[in-house]
């Protein structure tokens, strides 16, 4: 079903000019990122995963898949990097800097980490993410990782590397 929805979501909405189209997709490698990889010509992909590690198996397993689809992974992101209280003290509910240290391991870029914090999950939630500017700790995650993704997806353009990926079976 995801499959089919995503199919009739890339192919059949009739998209205006674009800057950029993020596709957040659920963890892993399954059939959706395959069918993303071959119905759209990618720049690129971004894997996002929480400090612990076995998020970092599966964000790497989700690396392996990319570069065996053809499509330059442009780095990695930290989710859920800490946890802000309203008291505004950091606590490391998930460790730290798991995704950092990924990065490194398989010679990728980290772009950045997020924070929880309760007003990202009520913005969120009430549909206004970009209220989360708001908040001058979020705001600098955010746009940290905007302006690194946006540095890597120029450099990707300039090299030529938009173009249509291929899967083969060995």
């Amino acid at each position: 079903m995801a499959h089919g929805a995503f199919k009739q979501l890339a192919l059949q909405t009739e998209w205006e000019e674009l800057d950029y189209l993020v596709v957040d997709l659920p963890p892993g490698t399954g059939d959706v990122p395959l069918t993303l990889a071959q119905l759209l010509p990618l720049t690129g992909a971004i894997v996002v995963c929480t400090p612990q590690k076995v998020a970092q198996d599966d964000a790497r397993r989700a690396v392996k898949m990319f570069e065996g689809l053809g499509v330059e992974v442009l780095g990695i992101v930290e989710n859920m990097s800490y946890f802000v209280g309203d008291d505004g003290k950091e606590y490391d509910l998930f460790g730290r800097g798991g995704a950092e240290t990924l990065a490194q391991e398989l010679g990728l870029p980290f772009l950045g980490g997020v924070p929880i914090t309760p007003a990202l999950r009520v913005n969120s939630d009430l549909g206004d993410p970009t209220a989360n500017w708001d908040d001058p700790s979020l705001a600098k995650s955010f746009d940290a990782i905007v302006t690194q993704t946006a540095s890597r997806i120029s450099m990707a353009s300039m090299q030529g590397k938009l173009q249509m990926p291929s899967i083969s079976v060995s």
